[in-house]
Protein backbone atom coordinates (compact mmCIF):
# COMPACT_ATOMS: atom_id res chain seq x y z
CA UNK A 1 0.00 0.00 0.00
CA UNK A 2 3.26 2.52 0.78
CA UNK A 3 4.31 1.72 -2.69
CA UNK A 4 1.42 2.73 -4.67
CA UNK A 5 1.05 6.03 -2.41
CA UNK A 6 4.79 6.92 -3.06
CA UNK A 7 3.74 6.39 -6.85
CA UNK A 8 0.48 8.42 -6.53
CA UNK A 9 3.16 11.15 -4.93
CA UNK A 10 5.70 11.62 -7.11
CA UNK A 11 4.13 10.57 -10.40
CA UNK A 12 0.62 11.85 -10.01
CA UNK A 13 1.14 15.35 -10.51
CA UNK A 14 2.96 15.54 -13.24
CA UNK A 15 0.74 12.57 -15.39
CA UNK A 16 -2.25 15.81 -14.57
CA UNK A 17 -1.27 17.04 -18.09
CA UNK A 18 -1.97 13.33 -19.77
CA UNK A 19 -5.18 13.04 -18.22
CA UNK A 20 -6.61 16.10 -19.33
CA UNK A 21 -5.20 15.88 -22.94
CA UNK A 22 -7.05 12.51 -23.29
CA UNK A 23 -9.93 13.59 -21.42
CA UNK A 24 -10.20 16.41 -24.40
CA UNK A 25 -9.37 14.06 -27.00
CA UNK A 26 -12.56 12.01 -26.33
CA UNK A 27 -14.89 14.96 -25.40
CA UNK A 28 -13.98 16.70 -28.51
CA UNK A 29 -13.02 13.95 -31.42
CA UNK A 30 -17.04 12.25 -31.83
CA UNK A 31 -16.27 10.81 -35.21
CA UNK A 32 -13.23 8.83 -36.87
CA UNK A 33 -11.20 11.71 -37.48
CA UNK A 34 -9.07 10.52 -40.54
CA UNK A 35 -7.24 13.41 -42.49
CA UNK A 36 -8.54 16.44 -39.90
CA UNK A 37 -5.61 18.63 -38.38
CA UNK A 38 -6.90 19.65 -35.63
CA UNK A 39 -7.94 15.92 -34.60
CA UNK A 40 -4.62 14.65 -35.59
CA UNK A 41 -3.06 17.41 -32.86
CA UNK A 42 -5.82 16.27 -30.46
CA UNK A 43 -4.67 12.33 -31.19
CA UNK A 44 -0.85 13.62 -30.84
CA UNK A 45 -1.53 15.71 -27.47
CA UNK A 46 -1.47 12.89 -25.05
CA UNK A 47 1.85 11.43 -26.19
CA UNK A 48 2.95 14.56 -26.36
CA UNK A 49 2.16 15.04 -22.25
CA UNK A 50 3.52 11.85 -21.74
CA UNK A 51 7.46 12.83 -23.44
CA UNK A 52 7.01 16.34 -21.05
CA UNK A 53 6.53 13.34 -18.47
CA UNK A 54 9.93 12.20 -18.76
CA UNK A 55 11.88 15.33 -19.26
CA UNK A 56 10.25 16.89 -16.04
CA UNK A 57 11.10 13.79 -14.34
CA UNK A 58 14.64 14.24 -14.45
CA UNK A 59 15.53 13.45 -17.76
CA UNK A 60 19.52 13.53 -18.63
CA UNK A 61 21.49 12.80 -21.65
CA UNK A 62 23.83 9.90 -19.64
CA UNK A 63 24.60 6.65 -20.12
CA UNK A 64 23.20 5.93 -16.98
CA UNK A 65 19.86 7.91 -18.20
CA UNK A 66 19.67 5.23 -21.48
CA UNK A 67 16.61 3.59 -20.30
CA UNK A 68 14.65 7.00 -19.71
CA UNK A 69 16.16 7.97 -23.21
CA UNK A 70 14.41 5.24 -25.14
CA UNK A 71 11.39 5.12 -23.60
CA UNK A 72 11.11 8.83 -24.75
CA UNK A 73 12.25 7.89 -28.06
CA UNK A 74 9.81 5.40 -28.78
CA UNK A 75 6.61 8.16 -27.08
CA UNK A 76 8.52 10.57 -30.38
CA UNK A 77 8.32 7.85 -33.19
CA UNK A 78 4.53 6.42 -31.65
CA UNK A 79 3.42 10.34 -31.71
CA UNK A 80 4.63 10.45 -35.53
CA UNK A 81 2.88 7.38 -36.20
CA UNK A 82 -0.07 9.13 -34.83
CA UNK A 83 -0.14 11.66 -36.70
CA UNK A 84 0.60 9.63 -39.82
CA UNK A 85 -2.35 6.91 -39.21
CA UNK A 86 -4.66 10.29 -38.76
CA UNK A 87 -3.80 11.12 -42.18
CA UNK A 88 -4.43 7.73 -43.54
CA UNK A 89 -0.80 6.58 -44.05
CA UNK A 90 -0.99 3.51 -42.99
CA UNK A 91 1.98 1.97 -43.83
CA UNK A 92 4.28 4.34 -42.92
CA UNK A 93 2.01 4.88 -39.67
CA UNK A 94 3.27 1.13 -38.84
CA UNK A 95 6.57 1.79 -39.81
CA UNK A 96 7.01 4.70 -37.44
CA UNK A 97 5.83 2.41 -35.02
CA UNK A 98 8.23 -0.26 -35.53
CA UNK A 99 10.76 2.17 -34.76
CA UNK A 100 9.08 2.55 -30.99
CA UNK A 101 8.38 -0.91 -30.50
CA UNK A 102 12.47 -1.52 -30.87
CA UNK A 103 13.01 1.77 -28.94
CA UNK A 104 10.94 0.11 -26.18
CA UNK A 105 12.32 -3.73 -26.32
CA UNK A 106 16.20 -1.54 -26.57
CA UNK A 107 14.75 0.15 -22.89
CA UNK A 108 13.29 -3.66 -21.57
CA UNK A 109 16.26 -5.15 -22.84
CA UNK A 110 16.28 -9.43 -22.48
CA UNK A 111 17.49 -10.14 -19.10
CA UNK A 112 15.86 -12.19 -17.65
CA UNK A 113 14.96 -14.18 -20.61
CA UNK A 114 11.84 -16.38 -20.06
CA UNK A 115 11.56 -17.95 -23.11
CA UNK A 116 8.48 -19.74 -22.35
CA UNK A 117 6.35 -16.59 -22.24
CA UNK A 118 7.84 -15.81 -25.97
CA UNK A 119 7.09 -19.47 -27.39
CA UNK A 120 3.76 -18.70 -26.02
CA UNK A 121 3.19 -14.95 -27.12
CA UNK A 122 4.73 -16.08 -31.26
CA UNK A 123 2.75 -18.32 -31.65
CA UNK A 124 -0.25 -16.55 -30.89
CA UNK A 125 0.94 -13.77 -33.19
CA UNK A 126 1.72 -16.32 -36.19
CA UNK A 127 -2.12 -17.62 -35.62
CA UNK A 128 -3.53 -13.89 -35.63
CA UNK A 129 -1.70 -12.92 -38.59
CA UNK A 130 -2.43 -16.66 -40.66
CA UNK A 131 -5.84 -15.03 -39.83
CA UNK A 132 -5.85 -11.91 -41.90
CA UNK A 133 -3.08 -12.35 -44.19
CA UNK A 134 -4.94 -12.51 -47.43
CA UNK A 135 -6.31 -9.41 -46.98
CA UNK A 136 -2.73 -7.59 -46.73
CA UNK A 137 -1.34 -6.11 -49.98
CA UNK A 138 1.72 -6.32 -50.70
CA UNK A 139 3.77 -3.86 -48.97
CA UNK A 140 2.11 -5.25 -45.50
CA UNK A 141 2.82 -8.81 -46.53
CA UNK A 142 6.32 -8.59 -45.36
CA UNK A 143 5.81 -5.29 -43.06
CA UNK A 144 3.11 -6.33 -41.09
CA UNK A 145 4.30 -9.49 -39.93
CA UNK A 146 7.58 -7.57 -38.91
CA UNK A 147 5.46 -5.11 -36.91
CA UNK A 148 4.21 -8.28 -34.92
CA UNK A 149 7.14 -9.49 -34.27
CA UNK A 150 8.28 -6.22 -33.02
CA UNK A 151 5.21 -5.77 -31.07
CA UNK A 152 5.33 -9.26 -29.63
CA UNK A 153 8.83 -8.88 -28.67
CA UNK A 154 8.01 -5.86 -26.52
CA UNK A 155 5.39 -7.19 -24.58
CA UNK A 156 7.18 -10.50 -23.94
CA UNK A 157 10.03 -7.97 -22.31
CA UNK A 158 7.58 -6.27 -19.98
CA UNK A 159 6.21 -9.52 -18.85
CA UNK A 160 9.20 -10.95 -18.36
CA UNK A 161 10.47 -8.33 -16.19
CA UNK A 162 7.05 -7.94 -13.77
CA UNK A 163 7.81 -12.25 -13.77
CA UNK A 164 11.20 -10.96 -12.56
CA UNK A 165 10.53 -8.23 -10.08
CA UNK A 166 6.95 -8.05 -9.13
CA UNK A 167 6.69 -4.08 -8.15
CA UNK A 168 3.63 -1.67 -8.86
CA UNK A 169 5.64 -0.67 -11.70
CA UNK A 170 6.64 -3.69 -13.27
CA UNK A 171 3.17 -5.27 -12.99
CA UNK A 172 1.78 -1.82 -14.63
CA UNK A 173 4.26 -1.72 -17.38
CA UNK A 174 3.39 -5.53 -18.29
CA UNK A 175 -0.20 -5.05 -18.18
CA UNK A 176 0.80 -1.43 -20.68
CA UNK A 177 2.57 -4.14 -22.87
CA UNK A 178 -0.57 -6.42 -22.91
CA UNK A 179 -2.68 -3.62 -23.91
CA UNK A 180 -0.58 -2.50 -26.72
CA UNK A 181 -0.87 -5.56 -28.21
CA UNK A 182 -4.80 -5.64 -28.16
CA UNK A 183 -5.24 -1.79 -29.27
CA UNK A 184 -3.18 -2.79 -32.64
CA UNK A 185 -5.14 -6.23 -32.69
CA UNK A 186 -8.30 -4.17 -32.86
CA UNK A 187 -6.93 -1.92 -35.85
CA UNK A 188 -5.78 -5.32 -37.44
CA UNK A 189 -9.27 -6.85 -37.04
CA UNK A 190 -11.35 -4.15 -37.98
CA UNK A 191 -9.26 -2.94 -41.15
CA UNK A 192 -7.98 -6.36 -42.50
CA UNK A 193 -10.75 -8.62 -40.82
CA UNK A 194 -13.80 -7.75 -39.74
CA UNK A 195 -15.29 -4.39 -38.98
CA UNK A 196 -16.25 -3.66 -35.25
CA UNK A 197 -18.60 -0.92 -34.08
CA UNK A 198 -17.11 2.04 -31.78
CA UNK A 199 -13.37 0.37 -32.73
CA UNK A 200 -11.76 3.95 -32.19
CA UNK A 201 -12.92 3.88 -28.82
CA UNK A 202 -11.24 0.24 -27.92
CA UNK A 203 -8.52 0.97 -29.90
CA UNK A 204 -7.26 4.46 -28.51
CA UNK A 205 -8.88 3.54 -24.35
CA UNK A 206 -6.33 0.80 -24.68
CA UNK A 207 -3.51 2.99 -26.51
CA UNK A 208 -3.02 5.78 -24.02
CA UNK A 209 -3.18 3.59 -21.24
CA UNK A 210 -0.50 1.31 -22.75
CA UNK A 211 1.11 3.94 -23.27
CA UNK A 212 0.18 5.34 -19.78
CA UNK A 213 1.88 2.24 -17.90
CA UNK A 214 4.62 1.77 -20.72
CA UNK A 215 6.09 5.83 -19.55
CA UNK A 216 5.34 4.78 -15.64
CA UNK A 217 8.07 2.64 -15.84
CA UNK A 218 10.79 5.38 -16.21
CA UNK A 219 10.01 6.16 -12.07
CA UNK A 220 11.49 2.65 -10.87
CA UNK A 221 14.80 3.24 -13.46
CA UNK A 222 15.24 6.92 -12.24
CA UNK A 223 15.06 5.53 -8.49
CA UNK A 224 17.53 3.09 -9.47
CA UNK A 225 20.21 5.53 -11.03
CA UNK A 226 19.65 7.65 -7.40
CA UNK A 227 20.56 4.89 -5.56
CA UNK A 228 23.52 3.87 -7.76
CA UNK A 229 24.80 8.16 -8.03
CA UNK A 230 24.29 7.84 -4.24
CA UNK A 231 26.63 4.58 -4.03
CA UNK A 232 29.13 6.01 -6.65
CA UNK A 233 29.59 9.68 -4.52
CA UNK A 234 29.84 8.92 -0.74
CA UNK A 235 30.75 12.48 -0.83
CA UNK A 236 27.55 13.52 -1.88
CA UNK A 237 25.68 11.36 0.52
CA UNK A 238 27.91 12.78 3.31
CA UNK A 239 27.35 16.12 2.18
CA UNK A 240 22.87 15.17 2.35
CA UNK A 241 23.66 13.49 5.73
CA UNK A 242 25.34 16.89 7.31
CA UNK A 243 22.10 18.85 5.66
CA UNK A 244 19.74 16.81 7.27
CA UNK A 245 22.26 16.52 10.77
CA UNK A 246 21.74 20.61 10.58
CA UNK A 247 17.98 20.87 10.28
CA UNK A 248 17.40 18.26 13.16
CA UNK A 249 19.87 20.57 14.97
CA UNK A 250 18.03 23.74 14.24
CA UNK A 251 14.77 22.34 15.38
CA UNK A 252 15.88 21.23 18.34
CA UNK A 253 17.40 24.80 19.15
CA UNK A 254 13.88 26.33 18.02
CA UNK A 255 11.83 23.79 20.54
CA UNK A 256 14.78 24.99 23.23
CA UNK A 257 14.15 28.81 22.52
Amino acid sequence: MEEHINLLKTAGPRMVPFIKAVTIYFMLVTFDPKGEIWTTILKCAPIVCLMFFILLYGFKFTKKSKYCQRILFGLIFSCVGDALLNVALFPHGMGSFAVAQAFYISAFGFQPFKPWIAIGLYAFAISFISLIFHSLDEILVIGLPIYAFLLTTMCWRTLARAGDKPNIINILCAIGGILFVISDGIIAVDRFYIKIPNSRIYIMTTYYAAQFAITLSIVNERKAENQQTMKSNPNSQLKTGLINSNRISVNENDKNK
